[in-house]
């Protein structure tokens, strides 16, 4: 008998129509199930790369910033140097003017010193010479010699104030 006649190849052609017949709407359900996941997974995909993209101009982002605060850093650690190093030459200036006033006002003390030292001894030596002279007036000139000597020391008075 051909195979076409024997009733056992039909009934496996109708089970296997059957099967074909039962598992296609399944199958367009997995692969719709399927086509559905992958396009999910698509959007994920799609997702994460936005997401990492974001992050990595992000972190972009902080890197540039932290440059420019360590740009700024240093520029602020340079200002303050160049501060320092300014203030120190100023204090240094004001210092080497400082003790120039004050050795300054110890040459005029010292000065005013010699000065007031001169004078008292100046004041001094004439009250000396005045009392020694007044004594030799006394003992050795009379008074009509002491009233000759006044007369003409209040005559000399004016020549010698000018």
């Amino acid at each position: 008998m051909s195979e076409l006649q024997n009733p056992e190849f039909w009934v496996a052609v109708a089970i296997v129509g059957i099967f074909i017949a039962a598992f296609r709407p399944v199958m367009k359900k997995v692969g719709a199930g399927l086509d559905e996941r992958a396009a999910k997974i698509r959007v994920q995909i799609d997702e994460a790369r936005k997401l990492r993209e974001d992050a990595q101009a992000l972190l972009a982002q902080y890197q540039k910033k932290q440059r420019e605060a360590m740009a700024e850093a240093e520029a602020i650690i340079a200002q303050a140097k160049a501060d320092a190093a300014r203030m120190r030459t100023e204090a240094e200036a004001d210092l080497v003017n400082s003790i120039e006033r004050r050795k300054q006002q110890a040459l005029d003390r010292i000065a005013q010193s010699e000065a007031q030292a001169l004078k008292d001894v100046r004041n001094t030596a004439v009250d000396v010479a005045l009392a020694a002279a007044e004594k030799l007036i006394r003992e050795n000139v009379g008074p009509a010699q002491q009233q000759a000597l006044a007369d003409k020391a209040i005559a000399e008075l004016p020549k010698r104030l000018n």
